[in-house]
């Protein structure tokens, strides 16, 4: 089993405030992979984990022939509203439903990490890649340089110990794990580079309508109750509440491409 079961439920819990808010919050790894690719119009590129298509949208306004995966039936709903021209199916990262040798670029934004075994889902992306194809994933970068860690440290507080191995937001950040994966497998490191990120909600509760969306608040949620998660967000928060009202994170991003 993957991870389909587990994250489709998690992260589908508020669809629109992951749209209309947290969604965004990667768009500066978005727009590097984008650029640094250079990719070309009529390019087939499958974006892994594509939420309500953000960057699915920014792609397709470059002409590119975008398929978008994710475990989600709620986020997709979104996706297919923000980007009618795509193709979006609800499926497994690491039983994708694809034939070999399908797309010149896969993308995976915040989303192997999550995987049941990161392995296999890398496995499954190269199986799907052309020769000569090239494949992008954005991580987070280490917790050092993650101002949202706090609030990532706050949420896990509130749930029960992880098994050994288990996925998670850092899961795939020390230590180069991800680039070790992904030489293991037979792909070759192009470029690996940390982006600044900086999450800027307008007021508090903008900034809890997003921070709440994400897999691991509703998996919070589920475990101890949406009032004390809700209570206990806000109270990580304080900290990062400007003089203007804003609630601003300054984090990083790793974003690793490799080709065949």
């Amino acid at each position: 089993m993957g991870s389909q079961l587990i994250q489709g439920k998690l992260w589908g819990q508020r669809p629109k405030d992951w749209s209309e808010i947290q969604e965004q919050t990667g768009k500066a790894g978005y727009d590097f992979v984008l650029t640094h690719l250079s990719i070309a119009p009529s390019t087939k590129l499958l974006d892994v984990g594509c939420g309500s298509g953000y960057f699915s949208k920014l792609a397709v306004d470059k002409g590119i022939d975008v398929t978008g995966l994710d475990a989600a039936p709620e986020l997709l709903d979104e996706a297919k509203k923000r980007v009618p021209t795509a193709n979006f199916l609800v499926g497994e990262m690491e039983e994708m439903p694809f034939k070999e040798k399908s797309f010149d670029v896969v993308c995976g934004f915040n989303s192997f990490q999550f995987a049941a075994d990161t392995k296999n889902a890398l496995l499954e992306a190269k199986r799907v890649l052309k020769d000569g194809g090239k494949l992008a994933v954005m991580i987070w970068g280490n917790k050092d340089d993650c101002e949202a860690a706090t609030y990532l440290k706050a949420v896990g507080s509130l749930l029960p110990p992880p098994p050994p191995g288990a996925g998670g937001p850092f899961a795939l950040s020390e230590n180069e794990l991800l680039e070790k994966k992904l030489e293991e497998i037979g792909f070759k490191i192009v470029s690996n580079t940390d982006i600044a990120s900086i999450w800027d909600y307008p007021d508090t509760d903008t900034a809890l309508r997003g921070l709440l969306s994400t897999g691991p608040a509703a998996k919070a949620i589920e475990n101890s109750g949406f009032e004390i998660v809700y209570e206990t967000v806000l109270n990580a928060i304080q900290s990062y509440i400007q003089n203007n009202g804003h609630v601003v994170y300054n984090n990083k991003f790793r974003v690793v491409i490799a080709e065949m």
